[in-house]
């Protein structure tokens, strides 16, 4: 069974940081490129963040340099390092592959607000 679980979202202020960790079962993060996405209200999930392998990864326009996705395969646990957070960057965040699988977690709601 496929198990997508976010986790490590809340309430930051602009300009404050947080730390979202995926916890992925197996099958799906041992064959897969994995990245984070992230939905508001009304609007269409996006991708933001994406890791290849090794030193290769790919942010959206909207995060450069602001966010950082990195992995750790002993734990099967992608992370997303999301610094000088912006009130724009409140959604809910998702990890899944790329492509995406039909299986998304519960996700885990980032807000910042002063």
């Amino acid at each position: 069974q496929v198990q997508l679980v976010e986790s490590g979202g809340g309430l930051a202020q602009p300009g404050g940081s947080l730390r979202l960790s995926c916890a992925a079962s197996n099958s799906i993060f041992s064959t897969s490129v994995m990245g984070w996405y992230r939905q508001v209200p009304g609007k269409q999930r996006e991708l933001v963040a994406r890791w290849f392998s090794i030193g290769i990864t790919g942010y959206a326009d909207s995060v450069k340099g602001r966010f950082t996705i990195s992995r750790d395969n002993a734990k099967n646990t992608v992370y997303l390092q999301m610094n000088s957070l912006k009130p724009e960057d409140t959604a809910v965040y998702y990890c899944n592959s790329i492509p995406p699988i039909p299986a998304w977690g519960q996700g885990t709601q980032v807000t910042v607000s002063s």
